[in-house]
C-alpha cells in the first residue's frame, strides 16, 4: 500500500485570483525515482520472477531514505505494471526504503523527453548514488 505524503503544499493563484495547481516549498524536491537498475537490478517485466530477489544497490536505500527524512518527496516511478505491485512493495519494505508511493506503468524504451507547466529536472543515474550536485549543462526548450 502506497505510504501517505508527508508533505504541504502551497496554494497557487493566477493574476486573477483563480486556483492553480498547488506547489511544494521550493525547498522540498519531488523526487520520481526508477526502480530497475536504479535502486537494483535491472530486471525485465517478462521476468517478474526475479523481483523478489533483485540485488539491492546500497548507496540508493542510503541516499533515498536520507532525501525522505529531510523532507523531500520520494516517489517510485516504474515500468513495471499493477500486476507486480506485490512483489514490488515487498522488496521495496524488505528493504527498508522509506517512500511516498509508487507509480506503475511508466513507458518502456528510455529516451525520455518529459513536458510539463511545472519545473522538471532529470538526473541520469550512472552506476552511483550520492547527493547531487550542480552541474550546467546543454537543454533542450521550445523556441521562443
Amino acid at each position: 500500500m502506497e505510504k501517505d505524503p508527508k508533505y504541504d503544499l502551497k496554494e497557487v493563484k493566477d493574476e486573477s485570483g483563480n486556483h492553480l495547481s498547488p506547489i511544494l516549498p521550493s525547498e522540498t524536491k519531488n523526487y520520481l525515482i526508477d526502480i530497475d537498475g536504479t535502486i537494483c537490478d535491472d530486471i525485465p517485466n517478462e521476468e517478474p520472477e526475479r523481483m523478489a530477489t533483485a540485488a539491492l544497490y546500497p548507496e540508493a536505500l542510503e541516499t533515498l531514505n536520507k532525501w525522505y527524512d529531510e523532507g523531500h518527496v520520494i516517489t517510485f516511478f516504474t515500468s513495471r505494471t499493477e500486476e507486480h505491485r506485490p512483489v514490488t512493495e515487498a522488496w521495496l519494505d524488505k528493504h527498508g526504503f522509506k517512500y511516498h508511493g509508487i507509480l506503475f506503468g511508466k513507458p518502456r524504451g528510455g529516451n525520455y523527453h518529459w513536458i510539463d507547466n511545472h519545473i522538471v529536472r532529470a538526473t541520469r543515474y550512472e552506476g552511483k548514488f550520492t547527493d547531487l550536485v550542480t552541474r550546467s549543462a546543454q537543454i533542450e526548450v521550445f523556441k521562443d
